[in-house]
């Protein structure tokens, strides 16, 4: 019976984190609401406050959900050994960086939610940034500070590591543009080989140019 009542307590929760998701991204955090949110999961109100404590909770729960499972399944280092020379280390960063962001087994509706907060980020975004996205950027700038002979805080290696991850983003989210100048070309989790070896091998030569440059 414990065990009936644990993998039913799972269910429900996922429930409200799929429905929740899906308001939150149709709607906002503040038009959404905590009876719709619950007669879509098929749960009572009280469900909210049982397993996630109020409507804010729910919120960074959702947010955080996907977020964590994507960067424990495509961490950013790939396992890389700290011995790797660090140009192997930026290739395995740019190809984990694509997965995560590629995956196509997070609901659709999740991209449109991260959309919202990247163009009006809530109080939750900045909770986002310190616990994921923050040591996933200190972990580039310190490979390009590393390729670079630079410290990670100089202002070149910040342009250049939000140049990489501009790349990549490009590909992700420019869909409408692409398809526009290019009918029927599109970018998807079959083109990551491709779309690591481009960025990882252009970003290198702009980057040994750099360097050449900072020898001088």
């Amino acid at each position: 019976m414990i065990v009936e009542s644990r993998k039913s307590n799972s269910k429900t929760r996922a429930a409200i984190i799929e429905a929740a998701g899906r308001i939150f991204a149709e709607e906002g955090y503040k038009q959404a609401t905590v009876r719709d949110i619950c007669s879509h999961a098929g749960a009572n109100v009280a469900a909210i406050n049982y397993h996630f404590g109020d409507k804010k909770e729910l919120y960074l729960a959702v947010l955080k959900h996907y977020q964590e499972i994507a960067f424990q399944t495509y961490p950013p280092d790939l396992g890389m050994k700290e011995t790797q020379k660090p140009e192997e280390k930026l290739r395995a960063f740019i190809r984990s960086f694509l997965m995560r962001i590629m995956d196509d087994d997070r609901p659709a509706w999740f991209g449109k939610l991260l959309a919202r907060e990247f163009t009006n980020p809530s109080w939750a975004f900045d909770i986002l940034v310190e616990e994921n996205i923050r040591p996933s950027f200190r972990l580039l700038t310190g490979i390009i500070a590393a390729i670079l002979d630079k410290s990670p805080k100089d202002r070149r290696v910040l342009l250049c590591a939000m140049s990489i991850v501009g790349q990549c983003l490009y590909f992700r989210h420019s869909h409408p543009v692409i398809t526009r100048i290019y009918p029927g070309e599109a970018f998807g989790v079959k083109h990551i080989d491709e779309l690591t070896e481009h960025i990882t091998l252009f970003s290198l030569r702009g980057l040994m140019k750099e360097k050449r440059k900072l020898s001088r």
